[in-house]
Formats: C-alpha cells, structure tokens, sequence
C-alpha cells in the first residue's frame, strides 16, 4: 500500500472509530473528527515531534484541539499512536469515570495538552503556548541549539473564529511574530443551526492577513497528499504565524450527512454509520483496526522514542558543557521557590508609611521576581497602575524574547488565556494583570484555570469603589463574589503590605491559580505586635482583641484598617471586641473546624463582617443574628473620601452602624 493510500485508509479508521464510539455513547459530535481526520492524522504520523512513550517530553511539539467538541479526533489518535487509551476507553466515550470525556481535558488522559471545550480558548491558550516556548528557549540559551524549537499545532473551526477571543489573541501573536504557531482552520462552512452564511461572512483569509499571520489554503483537506505538502510548507517559518485554510467538509464520508450541519452535534446513526463503512470500503465489524494500521503505526512510535532518546543525549550534553544554564532550566522547570521565601519578601515590604497595596504588591514582586527564576507576566495594557512591571527586566518582544515584561495590549480575556497556555507550557509561574472590574472580562479563562488547577497569579487592583472618580462602571462591587464562586480559586485580599507579602509568598507555592485583590488607596501598616499575627495562609486569624470581647468583626482588605480605626471610639465608651482579618475566605474554610471556631467562635452570636463589595455570601461567618457592613449597590463618580462618607465606609459611620446594630 503507498505512503498517500495507507494515509487515507488510517483517517478513514479514525473516522469510523470515532463515529463508531459517539453512536455507542449517543451523544456527541462526529461531523468534525470525520472532516479533520486526514489533517490530524499526517500531522502525527509525519509532522510532530511528539514520543507516546512519554508524552511530557520536553522537546515536543504541542498539540491544541480548540474545537474541542469534536473530542473523539484526538481520542482516536491517542488510542492508535499507543498513548495508552484502550479501545474499550474508546467505547466508554462520556461515560463516568472515562478517560475520554466529552470534550478533552488536562491531567485526565495521557497526551491531552489543555483543557479545551469553550471555542476559541484553546487557540487562545495555544499563543500562551507559543510565547512561553520562546520565553523559555532564549532565557536559558536554548534557542541557539535546536533542541526546543517546539511547534504548537491548533485545530480551529467556525466556531472559533468567530468568538471574539480567536481575535484579540491572533491579533497579538501576529505582532509578536510568533512563527511557532501552526494553526489549522477546518473551513467546512457548517455551524449547528445550519450554513455560516446565516451569521458569519467575513473573509477569514484577510482578516489573519490583516493580523499579519502568512495564510496558506488546501483547496481539498481531505486529501492526504494536499495535506502533506501544506504542512511541510507551514513547517518552513517565514518569521510569521501560520494559518492553513482547510477546504473541509463536515462528516466526511457519511454519504446522506457529509457536508450538512446534522453531522455536526448528534450521532450518525447505526445506517448511516454502516454506510459510512461501505463508502470507504471498511469492514462491518465494530471498532476495527486493521493490522497493517497497527504495525505501521508501533514502528513509528518507535522511531519516535529513538528521536526522543537521540534529543536527550544532546539536551544532556548541553547541560554538562552550561552548568549556569542547566541551573536556571532546573529552576524554571521546577519551578523553584526558596524555602525562606516569606521572610525575603517581608524583608522588602513597604511597612514604615502608609502605601497602597498595589505599590507594595509591586515592590514585592521585584524581590519574588528576583528570587523565583519561573515568574513572569504583565498586564492588559495597565502596568503603570498595577505596578506589575519587573524593573530592570527587558519587555518581551519579537526582537528579545528573553523578556520577562509582557505586554497583552487591550485584551483581557486574551491575555487570561494566553496565560493558562503559558502555565500549560511548563516551567513558569506567570501573572495577569487588569484593573478588578474588568477581571469580568476574563471570568472565562479564570474558570478554565481553576479546572485545569494551574499555578497562575491574576494582580487585580483597584478593588472597590475606593476607586473613586472613575464612577461605577469601574467600581468592583459584585466581582469578589463571582471569583469566590469558583472552585478551586484562591482569592486573597490582604489588608496592608505585611499581609500583601504574605499573600505574595503564598500564591507563588500555590497548587492552583490565585487571585491578588489590591487597593489604589493607601492603607496604614500594622504595628509590630500585630504584624507577628499575619497568618495568611490559615486564611482568617486575631488581629486584635478585648480578653472579654462579645463581638467579632470580620474584615477584609483596606476594611481591616477602617475596623481598627472604629472600635477606638467603641472600645473608649466600654465595647468588648475581636478584630478577626480575613484575607482569604476560601483559605480559611479549608482549616479544621477547631480552627474556624478559635478564630469565630460559635457561641459568640455578635458578628459583624465589613467589605467594600456586595454583602452577598457573609452570612455564611455572621449568622443569622449578625450584621454584614457592605455596598449592595453600584459606586458613583467623586473622590474616594466622599464616597467612603456617602457609602457609610468612613471610620466614624462604620462604628455609628457597630453601635445601632449592639443596642438593637
């Protein structure tokens, strides 16, 4: 069997076993795997460095099925190239406990690279990807070898081009000429409600032009041969990222589907499948690989392993001759933070004078920076007032890709997903940064960061209505809420610079990503007997107490100085208080029990938590009897002073409601 004519008959197995194992399931999405199948096969039967014997190689390229409904393609693939999915996996297709969900999903089955299901976040992630594989290649001299000049090949359709993510990120890697990026555009003009012509009619070829990518059209995806080629030329780099525009039709092969939007989200059907068969000439049997497929197929993952093993004598010998390098690689890799890691960050923090906490966050990020090799990210065109800049450090750019300076431009929900491709990369601890309201933006690729349980850091400043003149459409008053509701996000909103280098040293030893809440106004340090208190990492803990107090208050944030300065008042008129800071609610509902009621104790039944955002969820610390101090409505444009007056927040009305609410 020729190379083009075996080619076609391995595609046309991936798009029987694919249909095959969605019909079994009854649900799922056949019409891509069948379109796609002969792409993505030459793709990792010819084209990627990739090893199934260990598919955490350093040197691979990477692989990101954006359109990640069409699951079974890369399921298929992974069986075949013996990653270790057993064709019973295959027929468990979304079934519970599988390793092949609907749609594919990082750490869950071997070989995945990204979670990957809302459209366009894959692509999005896979410049993350791209710019991190630089990042990595030229900080550490690597690029001058060969050894990591790491593809990232993306699977697109319809659907991701047109959501506005696919824009904002192809639109930064053009300029940031990032020729490591492949992307392949399954352009079969088929959506679920039927033709693109109902919605969408641009020119996708000119708007990537336009985007400054080198654009290469397939007239026939679904030959082997005009595949091979085109893939062979996008591999030759013209300093530019490549899209191929694939002439696909949607559920190729199924000669009463092919080419209509049914075959797109629903099984084919048992005749339609048996027709599917007949038409490509494959056997009737169920979930059939021929043994030809098979024995081609272990060959090749065995010359792959001999690349591999070829690569690491050469990674090794690198490493031998660069000492230094292979130190820093170590580093990043590992992503190494130093034991004393607390203590170094405390020693820098801005403690002698009142500052605001998204200055003494950046002052603290030059030391972690410093101090942490793995560390690097920017912000959404907002760095200046973030104060997320690394001084002395060089922007990342096409012309030094050694930068650890990022610079996102305008595009948040970008910039959030292209930092969780950088993590899925490996070797970095990258940070985000926006001002808190626009964190809105973003919500997406936060959740997928959550899901994937990746070390990101997201800088929010400007955290409340102490925004002031700005007015409420930049006012966060909801937003804390929302990230609060999201599993396995750590969300931290320290009150001053001792706890803003606590929640610096605890976010970079996270196991998942954090969020960073800071203030634009300034805020009073603690005085030394409190600052021993710190200990952001139980979450809450007694900042300040009467040795007979009956009432707690619960503070966060710049809220915790506004809850000292109102008990003075209190405490002289003969009130009875504990100052509880709690930074992280999320950090403090994972201590023991025993712990959470040292700190609220239950039977005291006088609670009163005070936040700068919606009151939403404090019923949870105050009860039923207690007294939730917030803004349950948007802010207004005036200086911080006045709204804090107008809202209630300034010391003297927060213990005038204190009061009302005790001799209630």
């Amino acid at each position: 069997m020729s190379d083009y004519k075996f080619e076609k008959h391995a595609a046309d197995t991936i798009r029987v076993i694919s249909a095959e194992a969605i019909q079994k399931a009854n649900s799922g999405h056949p019409g891509m795997p069948l379109g796609c199948a002969d792409f993505a096969f030459s793709l990792f039967y010819k084209h990627m460095k990739h090893n199934p014997n260990n598919a955490k190689w350093l040197g691979r390229d990477r692989f990101v099925l954006s359109a990640g409904h069409g699951s079974m393609l890369i399921y298929s693939l992974l069986h075949l190239f013996e990653y270790g999915l057993s064709m019973d996996e295959l027929k468990n297709f979304r079934q519970w406990g599988s390793l092949t969900p609907g749609h594919p999903e990082f750490e869950k089955t071997k070989g995945v690279e990204i979670t990957t299901g809302p459209l366009g976040s894959g692509f999005s992630s896979a410049v993350g990807m791209a710019m991190a594989a630089k990042s990595f290649a030229a900080r550490t001299e690597l690029d001058q070898t060969g050894l990591v000049d790491n593809k990232i090949y993306v699977i697109t359709g319809d659907g991701c081009m047109m959501e506005g993510s696919t824009a904002e990120s192809a639109s930064l890697a053009g300029h940031q000429k990032l020729d490591n990026i492949i992307c392949f555009y399954d352009d079969n003009s088929i959506t679920i409600e039927g033709s693109t012509s109902l919605a969408f009619s641009e020119n996708v070829k000119a708007r990537f032009e336009a985007y400054a990518w080198r654009v290469l059209v397939c007239e026939n995806a679904n030959d082997s041969a005009q595949i091979d080629a085109v893939i062979e030329e996008a591999k030759n780099s013209d300093g530019r990222p490549t899209l191929i525009v694939g002439k696909t039709q949607i559920g190729f092969g199924a000669p009463n589907k092919q080419g209509k939007s049914s075959a797109h989200g629903e099984p084919l059907g048992v005749d339609e499948i048996a027709a599917l068969k007949k038409n490509l000439d494959l056997p009737e049997d169920e979930f059939c690989v021929s043994d030809e497929i098979r024995t081609k197929l272990s060959a090749r993952v065995a010359k792959l392993a001999e690349e591999e093993a070829k690569w690491n004598s050469e990674y090794n010998n690198f490493l031998a001759v660069n000492p230094e390098k292979a130190e820093l690689i170590s580093s990043i890799m590992e992503k190494k933070v130093p034991a004393d890691i607390l203590k170094q960050l405390l020693s820098v923090a801005p403690t002698d004078s009142a500052v605001a906490t998204r200055a003494s966050g950046g002052t603290i990020l030059q030391k972690a920076s410093e101090l942490v090799p793995a560390l690097y990210g920017g912000s959404a065109d907002l760095s200046p007032s973030t104060k997320t800049d690394i001084k002395g450090e060089a922007s990342f750019s096409p012309e030094n890709r050694a930068g650890r300076n990022f610079h996102f431009g305008v595009r948040e929900l970008g910039m959030g997903l292209a930092g969780n491709g950088m993590a899925l990369y490996g070797g970095c601890i990258p940070y985000t940064s926006t001002f808190f309201v626009f964190c809105d933006y973003m919500k997406p690729a936060i959740r997928l960061a959550a899901i994937q349980g990746l070390q990101e850091i997201y800088v929010f400043t400007h955290d409340s209505f102490f925004v002031g003149e700005d007015g409420p459409t930049h006012e966060p008053i909801e937003q804390i809420v929302m990230l609060r509701t999201i599993p396995g996000l750590t969300v931290i909103r320290p009150a001053e610079a001792h706890e803003a280098a606590h929640a610096w040293a605890t976010a970079l030893q996270a196991d998942g990503p954090v969020a960073l809440l800071m203030t634009r106004q300034n805020l009073k340090p603690f005085n030394a007997d409190m600052a021993t208190r710190v200990d952001l990492t139980k979450g809450a803990y007694v900042l300040s107490e009467d040795s007979d107090f009956d009432t707690v208050i619960i503070a966060t944030g710049s809220e915790v100085n506004t809850a000292l300065e109102a008990v003075e008042t209190l405490r002289a008129e003969g009130g009875k208080f504990r100052i509880v800071s709690m930074p992280s609610q999320e950090l403090f509902l994972k201590q023991s029990k025993e712990y959470r009621d040292s700190v609220i104790p239950p039977n005291c039944k006088q609670r009163i938590s005070l936040e700068a955002a919606t009151t939403f969820g404090w019923e949870r610390f105050v009860g039923e009897k207690g007294l939730a101090i917030g803004i349950d409505h948007f802010g207004a444009s005036a200086p911080a002073a006045t709204l804090a007056d107008k809202f209630g927040f300034a010391p003297e009305k927060v213990a005038a409601k204190i009061k009302q609410y005790l001799t209630k």
